[in-house]
């Protein structure tokens, strides 16, 4: 792991140094008591040595964070397996067979505790495995006998535990790390919709106020801040609140971001929740057919939007005041390849299982109802 990233697993490198320092320690004393009875006394002092030096060298390299690395660590495995083995050279096969391995089992569990830590619960047990099929090889021979020689499940429980250990820390390193970057984001989204709202929307309201009310060719620019106003108040808006609730949107939520001076939108008190699938296709009908009412609706139009939920049903009403739609034209706009209303709309609903119902007439506004069952 590079220097820069701080690694969530250091307090567990610096309790397995400790612990390294005990096995050690540990290993000082079994080697005097032994001593005197291995063949090579003078080359097990000289492996002991090598011993310690290795155990230095590893206890610098993960405090310092440098040896936190696969080759590292198999190479810790190596030398611990080799330690093992060299066990031939310097003791009997008698002392073997009534001893454990030269290197005490508990100096050799560094390289199981090195491996959970670095790769996981998973690498941790087969380095537990490896360590004792080195003692095997050593005494020539397998111990099924569990009750009395339980080292073969202690390191593979000593693998599984920090490994999870290791690996759960990472995890809520990971989810604190997002949690906080979320959080920053939204603190930066309020500072930037305050000033948003107290600059940019004050003045494209003030100018699309005073633009209808000079009239003339200022009418048109007073429309343009109109539409700017209402872009900017829904993308302020939109993190106003937060609509998912696990799996589920709440519909109500998303139709109040498309409130404005001429969009007044309606919804009960409560979350109305649907599959978030659901809820986002049919908030897309709502919004197509209030991106109708804007564009063929007139300049003065005003759109309501009202959200009904019943118990096998939830409707969506979107009504304008507008000059509504002669007979034959949705047909006429189909033939003419402009489909906008018979896919966005009548085609989600349909696809959905619910209705999309339409009234209207020269002069008389246009009213949608979108209906989908409850599952």
């Amino acid at each position: 792991m590079p220097a820069s990233t701080p690694d969530p697993a250091t307090p567990l490198w610096r309790a397995a140094q400790v612990f390294r320092l005990l096995s050690c320690i540990y290993a000082l004393y079994f080697q005097i008591a032994v001593n005197a009875d291995l063949q090579r006394p003078a080359l097990g002092w000289l492996l002991f040595a090598v011993l310690i030096g290795w155990s230095a060298a590893c206890a610098v390299a993960y405090l310092q964070g440098f040896g936190r690395r696969p080759a590292w660590v198999l190479t810790e495995v190596a030398v611990v397996v080799a330690l093992m083995l060299s066990t031939e050279f310097v003791a009997s096969d008698q002392w073997a067979l009534d001893n454990q391995s030269w290197p005490t089992t508990l100096w050799a569990t560094n390289a199981t505790i090195s491996a959970a830590i670095l790769m996981g619960p998973i690498p941790g047990m087969l380095a537990g495995v490896v360590v004792m099929i080195a003692s095997t090889v050593v005494k020539g021979f397998i111990n099924y006998d569990l009750g009395r020689n339980a080292t073969i499940v202690i390191e593979l429980a000593v693998g599984l535990a920090i490994g999870m250990a290791a690996q759960t820390a990472r995890h809520a390193h990971t989810e604190l790390e997002r949690a906080a970057r979320l959080a920053a984001s939204l603190e930066e989204r309020d500072r930037l919709s305050r000033q948003v709202h107290d600059g940019a929307i004050q003045v494209l309201a003030l100018v699309s106020r005073r633009g209808r009310e000079i009239g003339g060719e200022t009418a048109e620019l007073a429309e343009l801040a109109g539409e700017q106003e209402r872009a900017l108040r829904r993308l302020v808006s939109s993190g106003d609140s937060e609509p998912r609730t696990g799996e589920m949107t709440d519909i109500g939520a998303l139709l109040r971001r498309r409130a404005s001076d001429r969009v007044s939108v309606s919804v009960p008190a409560e979350p109305v929740l649907l599959d978030a699938g659901v809820a986002d296709e049919l908030y897309s009908a709502a919004v197509n057919a209030l991106d109708n009412v804007a564009t063929h609706a007139g300049p003065d139009a005003r759109a309501y939007v009202l959200l009904e939920e019943v118990a096998d049903s939830v409707t969506v009403s979107i009504r304008d005041d507008g000059v509504g739609i002669a007979e034959g034209r949705l047909e006429e706009a189909v033939a003419e390849g402009r489909a906008g209303v018979a896919k966005s709309i009548v085609g989600r609903m349909n696809w959905l299982g619910g209705s999309a119902k339409l009234n209207t007439g020269p002069g008389c506004g246009t009213e949608w109802e979108l209906t989908i069952p409850r599952r």
